[in-house]
């Protein structure tokens, strides 16, 4: 991985920036991790043109500029044509960096894009193997997904920003990206939104949990890879063990009905809720309220934002050994790395950590963990510094 060359010197700069969606109300990994870097950079004054599709048209008084391309209610082909259109429609200046965080809506524009300006790709995931997992498998779609549209885009780019070596070398083995191109910076989380700032027993009692009981929380897509369905059968087992365990599961997919009644037949009506769409602002509380964060990925978890969002409210994470989830927790608290994915795993840590046969770090720990590590302010910088990269 090349060191950060020669960069544009602190003074303002124009960034234009291409993602998906808006996260206030599509609030997506991908989404909310484009938010936060984009405030963080508006915020250093630079002038930031975020551009996407689906965004707010008359939102006013934001530190950004929102220029939305298509309905991503569209066809495909509709939502293409838009998006190359109102992109020529609306340049006005040429910025000083490109950075792009989305394949798909990328590609419209690979041949527009100003010339002999730098283009960063933020690499999220392989777009066509994760959703390969989630649909009914179509290889004429997966290869077109994959050697069209993603690999075009890639050959388009100049540098690559990953949030974690796991992503890298995915980038690296299955599109053919140099690694002196690959840039690897983790994550960031809001460090002043995300803080314990109540007492557990104030944030179950205003989040209406029980109050007497060990609690478990995650946020997650209701999707095949996030491991749901583990954590249900893991739950089960350690059940005898610990019978008023409580999960709270927030979050929304085509997984619901299946998860919840997994849940029943398993016999766990009673130690799991379903919260559904949980609001941003009651995410924090809802970290306070729990003895444990738990990440039960099965695959392509390159980051998993939920981690250092957890740590910095003060709850300790424990996660599979999936993607780069162990890349966060390896120097700080290993021993809440499962040692498979597989439920029989999960179960043996829960129990363990559950029944104090482990320890497990303190409030204090998991807080200063996460601000000297994961604060959005100083990852920003990071990614600034290689975007606005001059060679």
């Amino acid at each position: 991985m090349q060191n950060h060359k020669e960069s544009l010197s602190s003074t303002p700069a124009h960034i234009l920036t291409l993602a998906s969606g808006w996260f206030p109300t599509n609030p997506g990994g991908l989404e909310r991790y484009v938010y936060e870097l984009i405030y963080q950079l508006a915020t250093n004054q630079d002038k930031v043109e975020l551009c996407g599709v689906g965004l707010p048209q008359n939102e006013h008084n934001l530190p950004i500029k929102l220029t939305n391309l298509a309905n991503p209610d569209s066809k495909i082909w509709q939502r293409f044509w838009s998006i190359r259109r109102n992109f020529q429609k609306t340049r006005i200046e040429k910025p000083d960096a490109i950075h792009l965080h989305f394949a798909l809506y990328s590609f419209p524009l690979l041949d527009i894009l100003p010339k002999g300006i730098p283009v960063t790709f933020n690499f999220h995931g392989p777009w066509a193997s994760e959703s390969n997992q989630e649909v009914v498998k179509d290889r004429l779609s997966n290869f077109l997904k994959h050697r069209l549209i993603e690999q075009t885009t890639y050959n388009r780019c100049d540098r690559f920003i990953v949030l974690s070596k796991a992503f890298g070398n995915i980038l690296h083995q299955e599109y053919h990206i140099p690694w002196h191109k690959i840039h690897v910076i983790p994550g960031g989380v809001n460090i002043n939104k995300f803080q314990p700032n109540v007492s557990r027993q104030t944030a179950r009692q205003q989040l209406n949990w029980p109050e007497n009981r060990p609690i478990l929380f995650t946020s997650r897509r209701l999707v095949h890879r996030v491991g749901l369905d583990k954590l249900l059968q893991a739950l089960a087992i350690i059940k005898p063990k610990v019978p008023d365990i409580w999960l709270a599961i927030a979050g929304r997919g085509h997984l619901q009905a299946t998860l919840q009644q997994q849940a029943q037949e398993l016999g766990l009506e009673n130690n799991v809720k379903f919260l559904g769409f949980l609001p941003d602002e009651q995410l924090p509380l809802a970290y306070q309220a729990a003895d444990l964060t738990v990440m039960p990925s099965q695959s392509f978890e390159g980051f998993g934002l939920a981690i250092p969002e957890s740590l910095a409210c003060g709850t300790p994470v424990l996660c599979t050994p999936i993607g780069g989830m162990p890349e966060i927790l390896n120097g700080f608290s290993p021993e809440l790395i499962t040692t498979s994915a597989e439920a029989n795993a999960i179960a043996e840590k829960l129990e363990q950590v559950l029944l104090a046969e482990i320890p497990t770090p303190s409030r204090e720990d998991c807080r200063q963990y996460a601000v000297t590590n994961f604060d959005w302010q100083k990852i920003a910088q990071q990614v600034r510094q290689v975007i606005l990269a001059r060679n």
